[in-house]
């Protein structure tokens, strides 16, 4: 695909590194000069300088040729108004993202599909979802629902008291076959990998597990992890994430929000009907232990600030929080703070891409995530008639090492993958893959 990426910083230099093994051609537009020096070093980029919404920069970009185009700077005004003028200039597809929910209505949605507009996408929106996710699920670190919900992939990590602790690949699934689950990757002291039957499972070993619904409470119980009774909630940061977490969070749990700034906490305070709002600095342990920090289940930071997040989670900890959630925005903090014992991080430049490439990955793609802990995909395809992966049974696929066909959904029923499986059009199968095996992956699926 022809792809021009319209960015301002990190998203679109992110979004531009998930992309560039794909076979496609990539040029980037940036009004920073430095950045640009940076990526310009990768010899399968091209990279413009200038601004988006000029139909000179655009025409330069060969926008008449453009495949997609995607706007993923700050300011929603230029991504809209790019994504317009983009259409007008012979684009086939414009996604945009936007920052405030007003866009996402249905009424405007319309509006700028009207202009030409194809899609739009919210970082702060997706991330306030995962982070009320992750609450329903809170003895995970990642969680995600696959074939409409029949089909759940997390990641645990193995405490101690965990009874798999000392067995093998082999001995874990035979002694709890009972269970319907399959380990399909491991991530151990930084080192990610799809473990092979004689691997042996160890103390802080990040586990990736796929699974039915009805089973993870039985598998989390194996791993040493508990499900704790969340209740009380402290949110650190009231700009659009933790606004729209709040929104979403206040009619099922008691709900404090802490925020540094004056005018911002004025606005929650409106715009929330039943949290409530604290203006003041979460880092101030005074202020946090008048607050009742002891009695907090949960506490989530996100903050503008990485290292506020951070800090305050860690800080959390020490008062016995049961479960820590920080926005951590830098992608180099993201293992360094699971290792520091934070629970589970979002990054929303890793959103983004998410949401983004699966656009590049043709219609047979319904869902994909890029994972925080670690750098592997989760990819879902909706199965075409004459695609090889339904050749033969799964064991006789030539699958790549470096990835795993999980599970599948198949006439309503879902399955966890065992070599006899045979996979059909129209199922829909649940793929992990690190990253040198995307392209081999995608050719099971043509």
């Amino acid at each position: 695909m022809n792809i021009i990426i319209a960015g301002d910083g990190e998203v679109g230099k992110h979004l531009a590194e998930a992309l560039v093994n794909g076979n496609h051609n990539i040029t980037i537009v940036d009004p920073h000069e430095e950045l640009l020096k940076m990526m310009g070093s990768h010899t399968d980029l091209m990279t413009i300088l200038g601004d988006s919404t000029s139909v000179s920069v655009l025409e330069r970009a060969n926008i008449r040729n453009a495949d997609l185009v995607m706007a993923v700077l700050h300011d929603e005004h230029i991504n809209l108004l790019t994504g317009i003028l983009a259409k007008k200039l012979g684009a086939k597809k414009v996604i945009a993202r936007v920052n405030t929910m007003e866009n996402l209505k249905t009424e405007m949605w319309r509006i700028y599909q009207d202009l030409g507009i194809d899609g739009m996408m919210s970082p702060e929106d997706i991330a306030a979802q995962e982070v009320v996710s992750l609450l329903d699920k809170n003895a995970t670190l990642e969680a995600y629902d696959f074939a409409g919900g029949q089909l759940k992939l997390f990641m645990v990590k193995l405490e101690s008291e965990s009874e798999l602790i000392g067995k093998t690949m082999d001995e874990t699934m035979q002694q709890y076959q009972h269970i319907d689950f399959r380990i399909v990757a491991m991530n151990r002291r930084k080192n990610t990998f799809v473990p092979q039957s004689d691997a042996v499972l160890q103390v802080g070993d990040l586990v990736y597990v796929i699974s039915k619904p009805l089973a993870v409470k039985e598998i989390l119980s194996l791993s040493g992890k508990k499900a704790n009774a969340i209740h009380n909630v402290m949110i650190v940061g009231g700009g659009r994430v933790g606004r729209l977490i709040a929104k979403r969070l206040e009619s099922t749990f008691n709900i404090r929000v802490l925020e540094i700034n004056k005018d911002k906490s004025v606005d929650l305070t409106n715009y929330l009907s039943e949290a409530l709002v604290i203006n003041g600095d979460a880092t101030d342990i005074d202020l946090l232990e008048e607050e009742g920090i002891e009695k907090i289940d949960a506490f989530i930071a996100v903050t503008n600030n990485t290292e506020t997040n951070i800090l305050t989670c860690l800080q959390s900890k020490t008062y016995g929080v049961k479960m820590t959630v920080a926005l951590v925005e830098d992608t180099d903090y993201i293992e360094i703070s699971q290792s520091l014992g934070i629970d589970s991080i979002i990054n929303k430049k890793l959103i983004a891409a998410s949401y983004l490439v699966r656009h590049t990955l043709g219609a047979n793609v319904s869902q994909l995530k890029f994972l925080s802990s670690i750098d592997a995909d989760i990819v879902e395809y909706e199965v075409s008639e004459g695609s090889a992966v339904t050749r033969s049974p799964i064991g006789s696929l030539r699958i790549p090492d470096n990835a795993v066909i999980c599970g599948f959904s198949h006439d309503g029923e879902s399955f966890i993958v065992s070599d006899d499986s045979q996979i059909q059009a129209d199922d829909r199968v649940v793929v992990f893959t690190l990253p040198d095996a995307v392209a081999s992956v995608e050719k099971l699926f043509h």
